[in-house]
């Protein structure tokens, strides 16, 4: 299958020199093995590449054909892309007989190409299909998923993946539409939740968080990044770093929560006859948390929501 990715649809990488430095590529490490968990158009692994030394080796993933075809355009022999999700990292790097790495990253949510080519249909700005799927080779599209769901569950991915308080509203209007036609289109559920959405927020399309919540479930983006936290810990070698960005609160708190429960043991009664030694250590130290600066949301308005959490394995754990 040959995919090309349209010239004018650009990719402006968040935070990337700022997630590169954070995975401390220096000394022996400039050898090591390196994990960019989400390919999308390779800004992050081409700058990852160029600090490696002639034995280093990045693994990229992305579930994207789109990027997949353009991450096969790198023929530097450091470098190898697999068409999955990261959560499939652990089976991916076992595979390929890696059993730890010396850095994890990883850039969450969609591409500047993805929102911008109207044939992907995750944005409600262009009309286009109503698709969504970050891998177009499997799995539903919205249209279908919307065409067979019930109001309930519809309700429910809308408020729980969007935080939209119309939630009931939205879900009733698509399943009272769809007796009369299919929702086809990305301008059909955008007038249709702009009709729903009686009062709307400051600066943002009333169709904002239900088209998020729509393409957050149909990729399961949440229950993705909860396995591959665990998948890209349980890879990381002593002292090894893990960056992630996030882009919404959704997949910010989950990433906060995941790593407060390893930088935070529970300890055992002070009364107890317990060696300091035998205490419980720590997993892992919080490195930083980043957002982009000002220039940066100024040159990429995509930019603004952007968080990046780092955090290092401690010792042998």
């Amino acid at each position: 299958m040959t995919v090309t990715t349209p010239s004018e649809l650009i990719h402006h990488t968040v935070l990337l020199d700022e997630a590169v430095d954070a995975l401390n590529i220096q000394g022996a490490r400039i050898n090591g093995v390196y994990v960019d968990g989400t390919f999308g158009r390779g800004g992050h692994s081409r700058k990852i590449l160029s600090q490696l030394g002639p034995q280093g080796r990045l693994i990229a993933f992305d579930k994207d054909p789109y990027a997949i075809a353009n991450a096969e355009q790198i023929l530097d022999p450091r470098f190898s892309i697999v068409h999955e999700s990261f959560a499939d990292m652990h089976t991916a790097l076992s595979d390929l007989g890696i059993d730890r790495v010396d850095g994890v990253l990883m850039d969450l949510g969609i591409s500047s190409p993805q929102v911008d080519d109207a044939e992907r249909g995750f944005s409600f700005r262009n009309d286009g299909p109503l698709d969504m799927r970050m891998d177009t080779t499997r799995g539903i599209s919205a249209a279908e998923w919307l065409a067979h769901e019930d109001e309930q569950k519809i309700r429910e991915v809308i408020e729980n993946y969007g935080e939209e308080r119309f939630a009931f509203q939205i879900a009733k209007a698509i399943v009272a539409r769809r007796a009369s036609e299919s929702i086809s289109s990305t301008r059909q559920l955008a007038e249709l939740v702009a009709h729903a959405v009686k009062t709307r927020e400051k600066g943002k399309d009333p169709a904002t968080r239900t088209f998020q919540a729509i393409r957050i479930f149909i990729n399961k983006e949440l229950e993705d990044l909860e396995i591959g936290l665990v998948a890209a810990y349980d890879s990381l070698a002593p002292e090894a770093r893990m960056a992630i960005i996030s882009f919404h609160s959704l997949e910010d708190r989950i990433v906060k929560q995941f790593f407060a429960s390893k930088v935070k043991v529970a300890q055992p009664d002070r009364r107890l006859p317990i060696r300091e030694a035998d205490l419980p250590k720590p997993h892992m130290r919080l490195i930083s948390r980043m957002k982009p600066t000002e220039q940066e949301v100024l040159r990429n308005a995509r930019a603004r929501s952007a968080i990046m959490r780092v955090a290092e394995r401690i010792g042998a754990n």
